[in-house]
């Protein structure tokens, strides 16, 4: 079988733990290298196209990928862009057999940390 690893490397160990799952023999394993990812969410937030006047003066609503890490670098960039935090939609799953998802809520970031603020 052929890994392809877009992750950490593998192991010895781990390759055994894959072999004996798979019941099948790793033939070759070929690594992407990780790229860092501020550079990434900086692409990704090139792509919206807003110009520096855009970013401070357009009522945003900024709907986060799922993945912790990438949020966190995003949310770091978009203040830089906005000059303060920004309001994000949660999304959670329906109660439906079907996966499907709808908005929970809105959440004012700033206010957030506006109010945190006061119990510092």
């Amino acid at each position: 079988m052929l890994i392809l690893n877009f992750s950490h490397p593998l192991t010895s160990e781990h390759k055994a733990q894959i072999e004996t799952l798979a019941g099948i023999s790793i033939e070759e394993i070929r690594t992407a290298p990780a790229q860092p990812l501020a550079p990434q969410i900086s692409v990704l937030v090139d792509t919206a196209r807003l110009t520096s006047e855009e970013w401070q003066t357009r009522p945003l609503l900024i709907n986060p990928p799922g993945y912790a890490l990438a949020a966190f670098v995003l949310l770091a960039e978009l203040h830089g862009h906005i000059g303060h935090f920004p309001s994000l939609i949660r999304l959670r799953p329906k109660k439906e057999p079907l996966p499907a998802y709808e908005v929970a809520e809105l959440i004012n970031l700033q206010a957030v940390r506006e109010e945190a603020r006061t119990r510092r």
